[in-house]
């Protein structure tokens, strides 16, 4: 059975990760409530070369060294905003990226945020998946899940077998750790490197 949300927030990225596959993520909006489902995830932590945290504390990655359960978000590559819950215990840097989702509630909004239509297209990537949620600052980053804007609701269990760890991808370093988790056979993934 799937441990609690609590439970999971207080793991290391890395245990923490897989775990979070098929929790729900919900953001409420003065347009209405927007629902996804994680089907993707990343682990990063402060030991790791390709981790924001791994140069330590700097305002930007202050959200990182938090208790579990805060928001991280970060702008990169001079366009795209991306989604991290931050899980383990103060004073350790590590979050899980959020790399893809299925839409479930508030689909014609997130439509609307993407500009664009196809559903599988919406959140199949960080970028995506926080511009679907509305995210088009770093204002959320050092919030408390279930104290902001943004939810996080435990989802069904999914089978170890349903659940393929690859190394990450969209990193230049640490390339070879299998720290990135999806759900096989999703269509909503970012992009599926094995056969799998």
């Amino acid at each position: 059975m799937k441990p609690e949300i609590e439970h999971i927030l207080k793991l290391d990225s890395l245990a923490a990760a897989p775990l979070l596959l098929g929790c729900y993520l919900i953001r409420q909006t003065p347009a209405g409530r927007l629902k996804l489902k994680i089907v993707e995830t990343e682990a990063y932590h402060q030991d790791d070369p390709a981790s924001h945290s791994f140069r330590g504390l700097t305002p930007r990655t202050a959200p990182m060294f938090q208790a579990g359960g805060r928001l991280y978000v970060y702008f990169t590559y001079g366009m795209h905003y991306c989604l991290n819950i931050v899980t383990g215990p103060a004073g350790v840097g590590e979050g899980v990226l959020l790399r893809a989702a299925e839409p479930v509630d508030g689909i014609e909004q997130m439509k609307a945020n993407r500009q664009v239509n196809d559903i599988r297209n919406l959140a199949n990537g960080p970028g995506k998946l926080a511009q679907a949620l509305g995210i088009f600052d770093t204002s959320l980053s050092g919030k408390i899940l279930n104290k902001s804007s943004i939810l996080l609701e435990n989802g069904k269990d999914i089978a170890a077998s349903d659940i393929v760890a690859s190394p990450r991808i969209g990193i230049t370093k640490a390339t070879e750790q299998p720290w990135r988790f999806y759900v096989r056979r999703s269509p909503f993934v970012s992009k599926i490197r094995y056969n799998n």
